[in-house]
């Protein structure tokens, strides 16, 4: 499958670096170029592109801006030179996320994701080992945080807030379900609706009203509340 592609970026030299490493992959088509939003919005109306390789930073509006003018089902690459804007381009759906200067190789890995962008269910993803590390948002810096530093998750809506061994809590835009079929099971238990917990980090449990629990964790200066049903899942498991 071929991809029609534009890119926009302010700088001309980025935008000639990048379609001459992008003519080392033949399934994909440059459709145009453009150097601002402005330009670019009638651009895509006219060229009804695939996928576009986005600048963020640009003089008069940002590559976010462009989003709000765009129909939400163009794949969108970014491709700039600050890695600030992660977390946020993945909010909106992002489909990479590659940093100046580029590298040839995760160029091709963002080029080869466009054959399985169709969004997959969480339960179709690899499972998390204990050992791996996510890509978060930690007291307003981007860093790589191991699975072990999680304390515990709890749902905040469409979000969930992560809350770490280090720094401040973390509010992710993953839901509660998504993270319980991804975690290890052996090491994070839901106990609640709203609540996942590491059980390395258990200090004790105690009995609490009308036969549920209170689990005490460290790091956490208060217990949290295991309900009735979870409890039972608990035991069943790992009685």
């Amino acid at each position: 499958m071929n991809w029609r592609a534009i890119i926009v970026d302010d700088e001309r030299l980025a935008r000639q670096e990048l379609r001459s490493l992008l003519a080392e992959h033949p399934a994909i088509e440059i459709a145009g170029e453009a150097d601002s939003v402005k330009a670019a919005a009638p651009l895509i109306h006219t060229t009804n592109p695939d996928v576009i390789f986005l600048d963020i930073q640009m003089p008069g509006a940002s590559g976010f801006q462009l989003l709000e003018q765009i129909d939400p089902t163009i794949k969108v690459i970014f491709v700039t030179a600050f890695d600030a804007y992660a977390i946020r381009a993945f909010e909106v759906n992002a489909l990479d996320y590659l940093l100046k200067p580029i590298n040839p190789t995760r160029l091709a890995a963002a080029v080869a994701r466009l054959t399985t962008a169709e969004e997959t269910p969480a339960s179709l993803l690899r499972k998390l080992d204990y050992a791996d590390r996510l890509f978060l948002e930690i007291s307003g810096r981007t860093q790589f945080l191991k699975l072990d530093q999680i304390v515990c998750l709890r749902a905040a809506g469409d979000y969930s807030e992560v809350i770490t061994t280090i720094g401040k809590p973390a509010l992710v835009l993953k839901s509660l379900k998504e993270w319980e079929e991804r975690l290890p099971e052996n090491y994070f238990a839901r106990i609640h609706r709203s609540t996942i917990v590491n059980l390395e980090y258990v200090e004790r449990i105690e009995g609490h009203f009308n036969r549920s629990y209170q689990i005490h964790l460290r790091h956490l200066p208060e217990p949290l509340l295991v309900s009735r049903r979870y409890a039972a899942q608990l035991r069943q498991k790992f009685g």
